[in-house]
């Protein structure tokens, strides 16, 4: 099996849980403390040995492909000033090795047309795809290292996956197999929201992915599914029936960042960690009594 290189990031969608902040702005671009969603999203994928970013755009998500590239006008404005630290930040969106590519998603048709969308770019490899609305924050390896770890050990694809409460299962694609590890299980079965008592676990898929490219051919012959959508859930379960499929449990905190609450939770805790902001923000907390 080839290695992880190529990271797929669908970002075409309208992020009408947060208007109007969205109206104008891709909710990928809403920031936690002063870094973009999308940003922790890249940055995962990077620290895990991924150099290629695909980003499946819309029509309104330029800001998006502006984030990532050279913002000439920008940095001599902080050179000239001597403002190096914040050039350096400014420089440093993606390391000179990682190459960006853009394609356009010209009809929102779901999350499997998504993927389907990237097949020019990535080819006959294996990929990651990242979903930014999942915020994950863990104390060592990152989501993707482990994803990473797991497919390198079992050499099929990955499906990050974490406890859920079963009356929310209506939210998520449920899978359910046999474990085979602690954390990791062989998918037998994987469904696209099913109601809580249909579904088949309380294993729920988070946005993060390891897929071969067998799934392309499952996604052309995929119809619509759940929402009128081709969903990347039925694909997979095509998928299963042809390849070895895994679910592991990741460990970390994910944080739910395309609802209000998700995201205002992943700020707070994140402004906590924050190295310049941490002692005044909790300091702040505890004169409102927020933080003991």
């Amino acid at each position: 099996m080839k290695a992880i290189r190529k990271a797929v990031f669908p970002v075409a969608g309208l992020g009408t849980r947060f208007l109007p902040a969205t109206k104008a702005n891709p909710k990928e671009m809403l920031p936690i403390v002063d870094k973009p969603l999308i940003q922790y999203a890249a940055e995962e994928a990077v620290e895990a040995g991924i150099d290629t970013l695909i980003f499946i755009i819309g029509r309104n998500k330029r800001a998006i492909a502006d984030h990532f590239d050279k913002a000439y006008e920008l940095e001599i404005e902080l050179e000239s000033k001597n403002k190096h630290k914040l050039l350096k930040i400014a420089r440093d969106v993606v390391p000179p090795h990682v190459n960006c590519i853009f394609i356009r998603q010209a009809e929102a048709l779901g999350l499997g047309h998504a993927v389907l969308c990237a097949e020019p770019a990535v080819g006959n490899e294996p990929f990651a795809v990242i979903l930014a609305d999942d915020l994950i924050k863990t104390e060592g390896l990152n989501c993707m290292e482990q994803m990473i770890g797991v497919y390198n050990e079992y050499q099929g694809s990955v499906i990050g996956t974490e406890t859920i409460d079963i009356k929310d299962s209506s939210k998520y694609g449920i899978v359910a197999g046999p474990e085979i590890k602690p954390g990791i299980c062989q998918l037998e079965q994987i469904v696209e929201k099913p109601a809580p008592d249909d579904s088949p676990s309380n294993q729920g898929v988070v946005g993060r992915y390891l897929l071969t490219p067998g799934i392309f051919e499952k996604l052309r012959t995929t119809g619509k599914g759940t929402g009128g959508e081709i969903q990347l859930t039925d694909a997979i379960a095509a998928l299963i029936n042809d390849e070895k499929v895994y679910a592991y449990s990741f460990e970390g905190r994910r944080y739910d960042c395309g609802s209000k609450l998700g995201y205002l939770e992943a700020t707070v805790d994140y402004a906590l960690c924050h190295e310049e902001l941490k002692d005044d923000f909790c300091a702040y907390l505890k004169s409102i009594e927020l933080c003991k």
